[in-house]
């Protein structure tokens, strides 16, 4: 799927322009979260739209993350397929979308990418996307059980004909058209305080438009590579787009006269031959349009995401029971939700982070850094009661936790989600494989920043870190790099065995030019139990191969590992 560009060269959707809006979206749906939760006053001043927002891309990032990685594996060196890919994410999307601003968003993104994922070689990209965003509008206003304008379903709308009126040029290729789209996003946000009242008298422009117009400039960057003006203020217009009145959530009564409770839930649905599953999908809208508001259904081919605001919980999830099966059932209180978020903003308890440490000696590191510290490793690693004691008893509303080994990472998930079910405490694991990966993460943790963007930077220093470390075979066995005897040495590389040596220095050589084969500036040792003079050995090593690498060395005092190793 191409179309012709300026400078006569061919812009091309492909999988890496996916790969790339995935993380532009994150981050900046992540550099915007705060002031988005700040513009929330529609359809309840909970102030999470921002939240919800970057909750579901950043669920949806990782699950494509995920796609992409297996596929890679089943088939090395093969470019995964692009459709697939493209469903991958739209499903991962519709299941994770979190609130009313999520769902909706959702349907934007699947109806989007599906029709993208049904393009072929012969279709320009700049037609596709914009009959995309057309589909998408429609797609969304349909979901929604009573439409209402001024919000980011205007807002979606307003992109989608713009995108339409510029694809009409034969010579407009795919960046101009999310140029177009994207500039009339803003244009339309602007203009969401005309259209309505709530929003007037606030003095805010919508949040749901606004983490929109924030995706559809991370579209834009992805194609062009060019960051477009997202300023508040709207391209060839003096006006400038209204901020809040005031950054502190509203006090009072805040759901007199309307529903207490939001109720979502994914909802599998099995229709017979004789039934039309769109059909049934209507009835249950009009069913819990008679039970409350903010009704919004989406998704498609036997799995939705189903959202309404009311009073009557159990009416809203038997709808349900008639109609599929619901799963993931989740019920939220508003009055109590608004509190605990008001009392968040006037008790901030801060950030803490929590790492789980191979040995004493890498735990007096991450302690030094500022972390709270687990002692793990191969033998005694957490249970998920430990590192939820951990994150609980730091004394903190927000934590990060660093499992730094793989057999850590899906304990320290499932303490993550426990530990949130109390809706009082955020909690994001960094998926960091190894220590080094984790020294990295702390390397860059600023506590002073944004939650979301510290995150952001943690988990990018972790990912960009390729790792090794340098062990000894304790019995015989076949390794991936083949068969090894006791007492053998062994280098491993992002988690696999990949040299078998005699000589620890020699192996300990052969890893690193295989790690700074790709580049690198900063070289991390850490020195483990009977590492001897390795690491000043390999000190003096990189300073006569690598000249201008840097060297940074720690003493870990680590078992089974001499040397643990990692470039950045």
């Amino acid at each position: 799927m191409t179309a012709g560009t300026r400078g006569e060269q061919i812009a091309t959707f492909d999988l890496g322009t996916v790969r790339r809006f995935a993380d532009l979206a994150v981050e900046g749906l992540s550099a915007a979260r705060e002031e988005i939760d700040a513009l929330n006053v529609y359809p309840v001043p909970d102030g999470d739209t921002g939240t919800n927002m970057f909750l579901t891309m950043e669920s949806a990032r990782g699950a494509l993350r995920e796609h992409l990685e297996a596929a890679e594996a089943a088939e090395p060196g093969v470019e995964p397929d692009l459709r697939a890919a493209l469903q991958a994410y739209g499903r991962a999307v519709l299941l994770g979308a979190r609130g009313n601003s999520g769902v909706i968003l959702s349907q934007l993104l699947t109806a989007l990418l599906r029709r993208m994922g049904k393009g072929g070689p012969e279709d320009r990209s700049a037609v596709l996307m914009a009959e995309g965003f057309a589909l998408a509008s429609e797609a969304a206003y349909a979901a929604v059980g009573n439409p209402v304008e001024g919000t980011m379903l205007s807002v979606a709308k307003a992109a989608a004909t713009a995108a339409a009126v510029r694809a009409e040029d034969p010579q407009a290729h795919l960046g101009d058209v999310l140029h177009a789209a994207a500039e009339a996003a803003r244009e339309a946000l602007a203009r969401t305080p005309d259209q309505m009242q709530l929003l007037r008298d606030a003095g805010v422009v919508d949040a749901g438009g606004r983490g929109l117009c924030v995706i559809l400039d991370a579209a834009e960057t992805a194609v062009t590579g060019q960051r477009p003006v997202g300023a508040p203020q709207s391209t060839g217009s003096a006006r400038r787009i209204p901020q809040p009145i005031a950054p502190a959530l509203p006090t009072g009564d805040l759901t007199e006269g309307g529903p207490a409770y939001e109720v979502m839930y994914l909802l599998d649905v099995e229709c017979s031959e004789d039934a039309d599953e769109s059909e049934v999908i209507k009835d249950l809208r009009t069913r819990l349009g008679a039970l409350g508001d903010s009704v919004v259904v989406v998704g498609g081919e036997g799995l939705w995401n189903v959202h309404v605001h009311t009073d009557d919980v159990g009416a809203a999830v038997e709808a349900g029971i008639d109609t599929g099966r619901p799963r993931r059932i989740r019920v939220t209180h508003f009055a109590e939700q608004i509190t605990r978020a008001q009392e968040r903003r006037a008790t901030r308890r801060g950030r803490a982070v929590v790492a789980v440490a191979a040995g004493e000696g890498i735990g007096a590191i991450f302690a030094e850094a500022g972390a709270k510290v687990l002692i793990g490793g191969p033998g005694r690693r957490p249970s998920t009661g430990e590192i939820l004691e951990a994150v609980l008893g730091s004394g903190a509303d927000e934590v990060v936790v660093l499992p730094n080994d793989p057999d850590s990472l899906g304990v320290a998930q499932a303490a993550a989600a426990a530990a949130e079910e109390g809706g009082e405490i955020r909690v994001v694991v960094v998926p960091t494989r190894a220590q080094v990966q984790g020294i990295a993460a702390m390397a860059v943790h600023e506590p002073g920043r944004g939650f979301d963007s510290d995150v952001v930077q943690m988990t990018s220093a972790a990912r960009s870190t390729r790792h090794g470390a340098v062990t000894v075979a304790a019995k015989q066995a076949m390794t991936t790099a083949g068969p090894c005897e006791v007492g053998d040495v062994l280098g491993v590389l992002q988690g696999d065995f990949a040299i078998v040596g005699q000589d620890r220095f020699d192996v300990a050589v052969q890893l690193l030019e295989r790690m700074l084969g790709g580049g690198g500036e900063l070289v991390t040792l850490v020195s483990g139990q009977d590492c001897g003079d390795l690491t000043e050995r390999l000190e003096q090593w990189i300073a006569g191969a690598h000249a201008g690498v840097d060297v940074l060395v720690y003493d870990g005092g680590q078992e089974r590992y001499p040397l643990l190793l990692a470039v950045e």
